[in-house]
Protein backbone atom coordinates (compact mmCIF):
# COMPACT_ATOMS: atom_id res chain seq x y z
CA UNK A 1 0.00 0.00 0.00
CA UNK A 2 2.94 2.58 0.58
CA UNK A 3 4.75 2.02 -2.92
CA UNK A 4 1.12 2.64 -4.16
CA UNK A 5 0.88 5.99 -2.22
CA UNK A 6 4.36 6.94 -3.14
CA UNK A 7 3.67 6.23 -6.65
CA UNK A 8 0.49 8.21 -6.56
CA UNK A 9 2.25 11.05 -4.50
CA UNK A 10 5.11 11.51 -7.18
CA UNK A 11 2.41 11.31 -9.89
CA UNK A 12 0.20 14.12 -8.72
CA UNK A 13 3.72 16.12 -7.86
CA UNK A 14 5.06 15.71 -11.22
CA UNK A 15 1.54 16.61 -12.85
CA UNK A 16 1.28 19.63 -10.56
CA UNK A 17 4.44 21.02 -12.20
CA UNK A 18 3.64 20.45 -15.59
CA UNK A 19 0.28 22.04 -14.91
CA UNK A 20 2.00 25.27 -13.36
CA UNK A 21 4.07 25.51 -16.20
CA UNK A 22 0.98 26.67 -18.44
CA UNK A 23 0.63 30.27 -19.59
CA UNK A 24 4.58 30.98 -19.03
CA UNK A 25 4.60 34.14 -20.57
CA UNK A 26 1.63 35.00 -17.97
CA UNK A 27 3.61 33.80 -15.52
CA UNK A 28 6.90 35.67 -16.32
CA UNK A 29 5.83 38.61 -18.24
CA UNK A 30 2.51 39.24 -16.67
CA UNK A 31 -0.46 40.91 -18.92
CA UNK A 32 0.41 44.79 -18.14
CA UNK A 33 3.73 46.79 -18.86
CA UNK A 34 4.79 50.17 -18.14
CA UNK A 35 4.85 52.51 -21.12
CA UNK A 36 7.02 55.34 -20.84
CA UNK A 37 7.16 58.64 -22.82
CA UNK A 38 9.82 61.67 -22.93
CA UNK A 39 9.55 65.00 -24.58
CA UNK A 40 11.43 67.58 -25.63
CA UNK A 41 10.96 69.75 -23.52
CA UNK A 42 9.97 67.99 -20.57
CA UNK A 43 6.76 68.70 -18.78
CA UNK A 44 3.99 67.86 -21.39
CA UNK A 45 0.90 66.25 -20.75
CA UNK A 46 0.16 63.18 -22.25
CA UNK A 47 -3.75 61.78 -22.87
CA UNK A 48 -4.76 58.14 -24.57
CA UNK A 49 -7.36 57.59 -26.60
CA UNK A 50 -7.29 54.58 -24.06
CA UNK A 51 -8.27 57.09 -21.06
CA UNK A 52 -5.17 57.15 -19.38
CA UNK A 53 -3.12 59.95 -19.05
CA UNK A 54 0.09 62.02 -16.90
CA UNK A 55 0.58 65.54 -16.16
CA UNK A 56 3.99 66.11 -17.34
CA UNK A 57 6.91 63.99 -19.01
CA UNK A 58 8.46 62.09 -18.66
CA UNK A 59 6.21 59.42 -17.51
CA UNK A 60 5.08 56.32 -17.44
CA UNK A 61 1.51 54.60 -17.37
CA UNK A 62 1.04 50.90 -16.99
CA UNK A 63 -0.82 49.47 -19.84
CA UNK A 64 -2.27 46.13 -21.00
CA UNK A 65 0.55 44.99 -22.76
CA UNK A 66 -1.97 44.47 -25.90
CA UNK A 67 -3.23 48.01 -25.72
CA UNK A 68 -3.48 49.99 -29.12
CA UNK A 69 -4.32 53.56 -28.59
CA UNK A 70 -3.06 57.14 -29.54
CA UNK A 71 -0.80 59.50 -27.11
CA UNK A 72 -1.43 62.94 -27.65
CA UNK A 73 1.18 65.55 -25.87
CA UNK A 74 0.62 68.84 -25.04
CA UNK A 75 2.43 71.71 -23.68
CA UNK A 76 1.48 75.17 -24.09
CA UNK A 77 3.23 77.06 -26.33
CA UNK A 78 4.05 74.07 -28.71
CA UNK A 79 2.06 72.38 -31.24
CA UNK A 80 -0.02 69.18 -30.06
CA UNK A 81 2.04 65.77 -31.13
CA UNK A 82 0.76 62.13 -31.58
CA UNK A 83 2.44 58.92 -31.07
CA UNK A 84 0.16 55.57 -32.39
CA UNK A 85 1.05 52.91 -29.70
CA UNK A 86 0.59 49.39 -31.02
CA UNK A 87 2.17 46.02 -29.92
CA UNK A 88 3.86 43.23 -31.22
CA UNK A 89 4.84 39.39 -30.16
CA UNK A 90 8.25 40.24 -28.06
CA UNK A 91 11.39 37.57 -27.74
CA UNK A 92 10.42 36.43 -24.21
CA UNK A 93 6.54 36.26 -25.56
CA UNK A 94 7.84 33.90 -27.58
CA UNK A 95 10.09 32.35 -25.21
CA UNK A 96 6.73 31.82 -23.07
CA UNK A 97 4.66 30.34 -26.05
CA UNK A 98 7.76 27.87 -27.09
CA UNK A 99 7.40 26.89 -23.00
CA UNK A 100 3.99 26.31 -23.40
CA UNK A 101 4.14 24.49 -26.89
CA UNK A 102 7.24 21.97 -25.15
CA UNK A 103 5.26 21.44 -22.24
CA UNK A 104 2.12 20.44 -23.92
CA UNK A 105 0.59 23.34 -22.16
CA UNK A 106 -2.22 24.18 -25.88
CA UNK A 107 -4.23 26.04 -22.01
CA UNK A 108 -1.29 28.34 -21.25
CA UNK A 109 -0.82 29.28 -25.05
CA UNK A 110 -4.76 30.50 -25.10
CA UNK A 111 -4.16 32.24 -21.73
CA UNK A 112 -1.30 33.71 -23.41
CA UNK A 113 -2.85 34.97 -26.04
CA UNK A 114 -5.76 36.23 -24.19
CA UNK A 115 -4.20 38.27 -21.98
CA UNK A 116 -1.09 39.70 -24.07
CA UNK A 117 1.57 38.14 -21.38
CA UNK A 118 3.46 37.62 -24.98
CA UNK A 119 3.36 40.93 -26.20
CA UNK A 120 5.31 44.57 -25.90
CA UNK A 121 3.98 47.92 -26.36
CA UNK A 122 5.53 49.26 -29.28
CA UNK A 123 7.15 52.33 -29.84
CA UNK A 124 8.49 51.57 -25.84
CA UNK A 125 9.41 54.06 -24.71
CA UNK A 126 8.61 57.03 -27.17
CA UNK A 127 10.41 60.07 -27.58
CA UNK A 128 8.72 63.75 -28.80
CA UNK A 129 10.19 66.52 -30.47
CA UNK A 130 7.27 69.09 -29.30
CA UNK A 131 7.50 72.04 -31.94
CA UNK A 132 7.16 75.39 -30.75
CA UNK A 133 3.88 77.33 -32.82
CA UNK A 134 4.48 79.79 -34.84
Amino acid sequence: MTFFRTRVSRALFISAGVLSLGACATVTRGSTDAWEITSEPSGAKVETSNGHQCPATPCAIKMSRKSEFVATITKPGYKPATVTVTHKTSGAGAAGIAGNVLVGGIIGIGVDAVTGASQDLVPNPAHVILEPES
